[in-house]
């Protein structure tokens, strides 16, 4: 047994795996070289192309265009392109790059390699003053060329990209970030020692307002023109007191702004007053802060709540600084008496409707050494004078008496009521018997008719009392000394008027329950017309009855007629 093997080619040239990629052939073997009468068989063959290089990228778009903000932070991604290849695996495999274009060194394209995309990063900041749109040329090539089919023309493609810069409002920049001021102590108010500068990075050129953060100033020693930011002095200085002075200086975009805040105390001030605090001496100077920014500045207007403002204790000054002080009245304060007062202090702008708020401050009230300064403060002990330390010892044991008494009556008086509470609470439980039995209703009259023992009196006639008892109608009516013998009427009559009877016994019965209630009767009838059958009674002389008939019922009853069938008379027993 030999074999042939079975040769497949290919019958057409440059077959395209990107159009068919997978062919099923049949395969029929016959013997006797194919002739007439010989076997065959078949089989299946499967032939699967595989890929090669033989496909270029291609970009879909050839101009691309993005919009970013110029606040787009550094390494951030500005777009995403990509160029299509037809083949699969490491032939579609490619790296982009950009090739020329405006701003180098402002971006940067790397290969995504799962989307096999090209990823555009920022790589410095994006300035819409400086430059607004960017123009870039980006070049798509295959990374595995086979150089079997570099005939078929340049593996690689080009597109274009455009990115805009889109502009965004940023704040104003000051041309030096640290100024150094000189001024001398003896400097005038409203002296000038320096000017700011800041400048709108936007196109728009917006007009710029300064301001001081009073945070720094609490004190107010100096002002800043809004429009000019020329700053200059607003109180006396004093270099021992204070060398040295940083101030914050904002400076804001040039807007409509309205008053829609009220001024407040610039910080929580602890004030302190000392015990022997002279009339008229200033012990605290206060300052406020507004949101609002005018432009003609601030001017705050200071001075104490309605209900405080006639008080005899302190009072307020304004200083037309745009601060206030707060000055006692009179000397000579206690702490013992009252140890912090609380001023509700008014504060108004100068606002467009103007605005107000009213700020507490608290004031202490303290111990302070000759040179002012707070040794102690708050609330002083009250202790009691004029009793010795025996006396209150003596009032301490009284009490402490009193209350073990208090004690131990309630304890006594406990320990007698309970015996009698739980006494009374057995009697009660012992007493109480319930009854949830119900009548049966209808169900009770269904053995026998009530009507028949109701009193028919009551029936007839509504208007006889319940509580009287009534008279016993009967349907025969018999002089009671005339009444026939129960056994002389008939039968039904017999059972009414022993019912009747025994009614009337019941109603005149002060011990019997109510009349309209069930009683029960026993009647054992007349008798029977024959009367007694008794065979004493049948013995006797003045027998009425007979017996000779017997003797003609038949052999049977031939003793019965021997016995009670003698016409003389003649015992039985004789």
């Amino acid at each position: 047994m030999g074999s042939i093997p079975c040769v497949i080619r290919t019958a057409l040239p440059n077959m395209d795996r990107e159009t068919r990629d997978q062919y099923v052939l049949v395969i029929q073997a016959k013997d006797m070289v194919g002739q007439m009468g010989g076997l065959s068989g078949t089989t299946s063959v499967t032939v699967t192309l595989t890929d090669v290089n033989d496909n270029p990228p291609r970009f879909t778009l050839k101009n691309y265009q993005y919009t970013v903000l110029e606040s787009l932070p550094v390494q951030s991604v500005v777009a995403r392109i990509k160029a299509a290849d037809a083949d699969i695996g490491s032939n579609a495999e490619m790296d982009y790059r950009i090739m020329d274009g405006d701003g180098p060194g402002m971006f940067n394209i790397t290969t995504d390699e799962d989307t096999q995309e090209g990823v555009i990063i920022l790589l410095k900041p994006l300035d819409f003053e400086t430059k607004s749109s960017f123009s870039l040329r980006i070049e798509a090539t295959n990374r595995n060329i086979d150089s079997d089919f570099l005939s078929l023309g340049p593996f690689s493609d080009t597109t274009s990209v455009k990115v805009t810069v889109e502009d965004v409002n940023e704040p104003p920049v000051f041309s030096s970030p640290l100024s150094k001021m000189v001024v001398s102590e003896d400097a005038k108010v409203g002296t000038s020692i320096g000017r700011v500068s800041a400048h709108d990075p936007d196109t728009s050129n917006s007009a710029i307002r300064y301001s001081i953060d009073r945070n720094t100033d609490l004190e107010r020693f100096f002002n800043v023109d809004a429009l000019s930011g020329v700053i200059s002095t607003a109180k006396p200085l004093d270099r021992e007191a204070n060398s040295v002075h940083n101030l914050t200086i904002f400076a804001i975009e040039s807007l409509l702004d309205i008053n829609d805040n009220a001024p407040v105390f610039a910080i929580d001030y602890e004030t302190v007053l000392c015990e022997n605090a002279m009339p008229g001496q200033v012990i605290q100077t206060i300052s406020a802060v507004d949101k609002d920014e005018p432009l003609s500045g601030h001017r705050f207007y200071f001075a104490l709540a309605a209900p405080v403002a006639g008080n005899l204790n302190f009072t307020l000054r304004d200083n037309k600084d745009n601060t206030a002080s707060i000055l006692t009245k009179r000397g000579g304060f206690k702490r013992r008496e009252q140890p912090v007062y609380r001023l509700p202090v008014l504060i108004v702008d100068s606002g467009s409707p103007a605005l107000s708020s009213t700020n507490t401050l608290s004031v202490r009230v303290c111990d302070c050494d000759s040179d002012g300064e707070a040794l102690s403060c708050g609330a002083v002990a009250y202790t009691a004078t004029g009793l010795s330390t025996g006396a209150l010892l003596a009032i301490l044991g009284c009490i402490i008496t009193l209350l073990v008494m208090v004690l131990l009556i309630v304890t006594m008086r406990r320990r007698r009521k309970e015996p009698l509470i739980l006494e009374e609470e057995r009697d009660i439980r012992e007493n109480i018997v319930r009854y949830d039995d119900e009548g049966g209703g209808e169900e009770d009259t269904e053995a026998f008719d009530m009507v028949t023992l109701r009193n028919l009196n009551v029936i007839r006639d509504p208007s006889v009392r319940r509580d009287v008892t009534p008279d016993t109608p009967t349907f025969f009516h018999y002089p009671s000394s005339t009444r026939p013998p129960y056994k002389s009427l008939p039968d039904n009559v017999v059972f009414r008027e022993f019912i009747w009877d025994r009614l009337k016994d019941a109603d005149v019965d002060p011990s019997a329950p109510p009349y309209d209630s069930l009683q029960t009767y026993a009647f054992e009838g007349s008798g029977s017309v024959a009367e007694s059958l008794s065979s004493l009674e049948s013995l006797s002389t003045d027998s009425e009855q007979n017996y000779d008939y017997l003797s003609n019922w038949g052999p049977r009853f031939k003793k019965l007629a021997e016995l009670y069938g003698n016409s003389d008379g003649t015992s039985v027993f004789s």
